[in-house]
């Protein structure tokens, strides 16, 4: 081959890679650093760029997107001496690619480490009940401090959470315990809240049917009293309206009387004092002639049936009136026995004769 062609040849594809070298692409949300003979010169931006190539030396693409780094579980001591691993993960945006090449030789290192120190600065001044409920503030902390650091860094910090926070086995086994005390407990005082409700409202039902079924016995004796009220009153009316005669009132006195002594505990009963003038009404009664008419006037029929009832009325009247009479002695009350028949007291005396007799 002829030496010029391969010269030629050679000189192409220099110019070729020389352009090539030159022309620069970057994608959307990257940037390249630029340095023009070893100081840093321009930041390329999406899109076509253009170098000059041996000159000019170009950077890895730094990516501007946000950015989420997770990190391993860091052993943190809390103010209660107890040692917890927590688990971060960070979201944070490059803003300024010269300064995240040039302030820093390893922003991500960098962020780890500052997220490590600002989390046991945080944590160290809680005990470990309120670093495990105090995840949003230790949150909020966090970026504070990591925002403040991380700017000069072009970096901007978004957020941090915390993905765990691990205590010691011992510790998680206290816990376990503390919580299944601490439902027990609630258990044991619901059960207590339901009895106690249930016996005030049992309490509050027995207290509302005493009052109903005291009204109800109250209105029940109301309306008995006024219905014997009313009885009262109409027999007192019947009575006074029909103007009964002392001997029908006697009469009824004297019928009253063998009821004292019905009961089964009764042993003895005592004859009141006004028994005396009852049966002397009675007697009266019974020896009086009735007043005679004009026929029966004429012709008296004397049978010996109604001497015989006219005897026996007189007889009962006369044993009633020596009852009375003895009742009235000083002798005191006269004693009956339950179920017996008490001797005739008259059975000595000489029967009187009766008017009608005569």
């Amino acid at each position: 081959m002829d030496p010029l062609f391969l010269v030629g040849l050679l000189i192409i594809l220099f110019a070729v890679f020389t352009v090539l070298k030159a022309v620069r692409i970057v994608p959307q949300a990257r940037a390249r650093n630029v340095e023009r003979l070893g100081r840093y010169h321009r930041t390329l931006k999406p899109g076509l760029n253009f170098v000059i190539p041996y000159i000019d030396r170009v950077y890895p693409t730094i990516d501007l997107r946000e950015q989420v780094q997770s990190f391993r579980p860091q052993p943190v001591i809390t103010e209660d001496n107890l040692v917890v691993e927590i688990d971060t993960v960070l979201y944070f945006q490059v803003t300024d690619p010269r300064a995240a090449a040039y302030e820093i030789a390893n922003y991500i290192l960098g962020v780890e480490q500052l997220t490590v120190t600002t989390l046991r600065n945080v944590v160290g001044s809680m005990d470990l009940e309120k670093t495990l409920t105090s995840r949003d503030a230790i949150n909020s902390q966090l970026r504070g401090v990591l925002d403040e650091a991380t700017g000069k860094w072009g970096l901007r910090v978004n957020r941090v959470e915390i993905k765990a926070i691990d205590p010691p086995k011992t510790i998680k086994d206290a816990m376990e315990k503390q919580m299944r005390a601490e439902r027990d407990k609630r258990a044991a005082v619901l059960n207590a809240e339901g009895q106690r409700q249930s016996q005030i409202l049992t309490a509050e039902g027995d207290k509302q049917s005493r009052i109903l079924r005291a009204e109800g016995q109250r209105t029940a004796a109301i309306l008995e009293a006024e219905g014997q009220s009313r009885a009262i009153d109409q027999v007192f009316q019947a009575v006074h309206r029909n103007d009964p005669d002392p001997k029908l009132l006697a009469y009824q006195y004297l019928q009253v009387l063998p009821q004292l002594a019905q009961g089964e505990g009764n042993t003895f009963w005592v004859i009141p004092s006004e028994v005396t003038s009852a049966l002397q009404g009675v007697s009266k009664a019974f020896t009086e002639a009735l007043p005679r008419s004009a026929a029966t006037r004429e012709e008296v029929p004397e049978t010996s049936e109604m001497d015989e009832d006219v005897a026996k009325a007189s007889e009962a009247a006369a044993e009633a009136v020596a009852d009375a009479q003895e009742a009235e002695s000083p002798k005191g009350p006269r004693q009956l026995t339950q179920g017996g028949q008490e001797p005739d007291p008259l059975a000595d005396l000489e029967r009187k004769p009766t008017e009608a007799e005569r």
